[in-house]
């Protein structure tokens, strides 16, 4: 077959030198997130959501809410450090502590989209009506919903804490540093 005119030939090995890619004048903003919760303690199904909407958005705030209007059974200075101790495997991802509305700080912090966790229909109500009413507090914020990995679907801080008050095994429930915390917590409300 004869060579075809208007293709040219290349010695080997061929290289294409390309210039760097400029940058982009109109890179839209990222995206901040907050992830709100009492985390009394951080289960592996948050640290699991924690993780998951790290990789969706640019900046992900856990925000570790104060927890007045529950009894919680860690301190909010003790949830902030189990839920920043997690945090550290992501670079993106602040820790911050908040009380009064949600609203309010999803506003001065710049979040975009409140990120919540479904676990099961049963939270589905709930979290429906939650999500209507921050709609109409903060209009230009979205809901997104993430349900959890399948290992992590049931656990609950409730549960983790009436399990571990019990003397039951929650190693699978909560990463070691939480598990230490627990564990000390129980072993000083026992005596």
């Amino acid at each position: 077959m004869p060579p075809r005119p208007h293709l040219r030939r290349f010695p080997e090995p061929y290289t294409v030198r390309t210039p760097p890619l400029e940058p982009r004048l109109n890179t839209p903003p990222v995206l901040t997130a907050v992830y709100p919760g009492t985390f009394d303690p951080m289960t592996l199904g948050h640290a699991d959501l924690m993780r998951r909407g790290s990789q969706l958005f640019g900046r992900l705030i856990v925000a570790v809410a104060a927890g007045y209007h529950k009894k919680t059974m860690f301190s909010l200075e003790e949830r902030l450090d189990m839920a920043t101790e997690i945090a550290r495997e992501h670079p993106n991802v602040e820790v911050i502590a908040f009380s009064g509305l949600l609203r309010d700080f999803v506003v001065n912090h710049g979040g975009k989209v409140v990120v919540r966790g479904l676990r099961a229909v049963s939270d589905f109500e709930y979290e429906f009506q939650m999500a209507g009413m921050n709609r109409q507090l903060m209009p230009d914020v979205e809901t997104v919903f993430l349900t959890p990995s399948d290992q992590y679907q049931f656990v609950s801080g409730t549960f983790v804490r009436e399990i571990a008050s019990l003397g039951g095994d929650v190693s699978k429930f909560v990463a070691p540093s939480v598990l230490e915390r627990l564990s000390a917590r129980v072993a000083r409300r026992a005596v």
